[in-house]
């Protein structure tokens, strides 16, 4: 055979072998949630026999953020489902509005569905061709960490995460604690939810996994914004759910970089622990001792941590935060409004009183509040006064 052609045939195999390789175009599908609404999910397939994966959207996008990764995952072996949750993209039910802040997730009502409808997704992801249905990984970023989590405390099979600059509530954060199972997490210092920092850190922390990693970025926004100014990232992904989902299925090697994690964030830890509010507060009377303007951890990381302690009917820790914060903060009309509102939740209606009309005291004269949080505070301490049955 002449050369020329050969060389023509040895080219022409080499491309039938490489696009035999790319994994097909994502499917659209439509799912059904448990009360009905439509749902619309992507289905990445990676043409081949492998593990899967379920990627949940921060509530500022929709599943269109995650198709970069997903098509990288799909190229290394790992099949992808993304869902727009009910209200976001392409899904049914009420137009969702992004919110100002990424926590606490809301509305409420719209959470209570969620897990039924990831659930939805999730199932669809197992049951497919080829998807080994004991290797599954979970990501999540901003409220799908909390989305993410939650799918991995329901299914037992989950073997691995990610979690991109998002919260989880009290019990997932104790999940966190005690699973072993990996996990990635990720964060920009110039996030648009400036506590999603702190958050990140705090659950890198807290993490019982041996083989658990840290990305932190300077630039880069929110969650899985960063793709778009760090391409490493997806990359790091995919290197990552390559371990955890293929190499070694549920593990991932220790890292030999150990991040720099503030010294706040530690004491943000304690928040959960019985004891810990009361053990800090000694720590915070020491330092204030030798310095009275001695930062401590952020208001709003320890009212958001105590407000969950409440839902979660835990009224005795919540109690335990709210008093340190404000002994921490005792010029703020949130500290009392934050007490009132414990108090009255623990059945203390005088202790509630006295601090509710404390904090409407303090709104006067408070210049540290925006205006719209000043007024959340005016309106929430005026509804205690009506359901206690007085006035100011």
């Amino acid at each position: 055979m002449p050369m020329k052609r050969l060389l023509l045939c040895i080219l022409l195999i080499a491309a039938i072998s490489c696009l035999a390789k790319e994994p097909p175009a994502p499917k659209v599908v439509d799912l059904t949630a448990p009360d009905g609404i439509k749902l619309k999910a992507s289905y990445f397939s990676s043409g081949k026999p492998g593990p899967g994966v379920l990627l949940l959207h921060q509530c500022d996008h929709d599943r269109r953020i995650w198709d970069g990764l997903a098509q990288q995952l799909a190229s290394a072996g790992i099949s992808v489902v993304t869902m727009d949750l009910r209200g976001f993209g392409d899904s049914g039910d009420k137009p969702h509005n992004p919110p100002k802040s990424p926590g606490p997730i809301e509305p409420p009502e719209e959470m209570q569905k969620w897990p039924g409808d990831i659930d939805v997704a999730y199932q669809y992801l197992k049951s497919q061709p080829g998807v080994n249905a004991a290797q599954i990984g979970v990501g999540g970023g901003s409220c799908g960490v909390n989305n993410a989590v939650k799918t991995a405390m329901r299914h037992p099979e989950v073997k691995s995460l990610v979690l991109l600059a998002g919260p989880t509530d009290v019990k997932g954060r104790e999940f966190l604690r005690q699973s072993r199972r990996p996990v990635f997490f990720a964060v920009a210092d110039d996030d648009q939810y400036p506590v999603m920092v702190p958050i990140t850190e705090l659950l890198y922390t807290i993490s019982g996994s041996p083989g658990k990693k840290f990305a932190h970025y300077q630039t880069g926004h929110h969650a899985a914004e960063i793709f778009s100014v760090h391409p490493d990232l997806p990359q790091a992904i995919v290197n990552w759910y390559v371990t955890t989902l293929i190499k070694t299925p549920g593990r991932a090697p220790a890292t030999a970089e150990v991040p720099a994690i503030p010294a706040e964030i530690h004491q943000v830890a304690l928040l959960d622990v019985p004891g810990g509010p009361a053990q800090l507060q000694k720590t915070l009377f020491a330092a204030r001792q030798k310095n009275a303007k001695a930062g401590f951890i952020p208001e709003e990381i320890m009212l958001g941590i105590a407000g969950q302690h409440l839902e979660a009917k835990d009224t005795a820790q919540a109690l335990g935060i709210v008093k340190l914060n404000a002994a921490a903060y005792p010029d703020s009309p949130n500290s009392y409004d934050a007490l009132g509102e414990v108090y009255l939740a623990a059945g203390q209606k005088e202790l509630a009183l006295q601090n509710t009309r404390k904090a409407l005291a303090l709104l006067p004269s408070d210049t540290a509040d925006p205006q719209d949080v000043r007024d959340e505070i005016k309106t929430s301490a005026e509804e205690r006064l009506k359901k206690l049955g007085a006035t100011r």
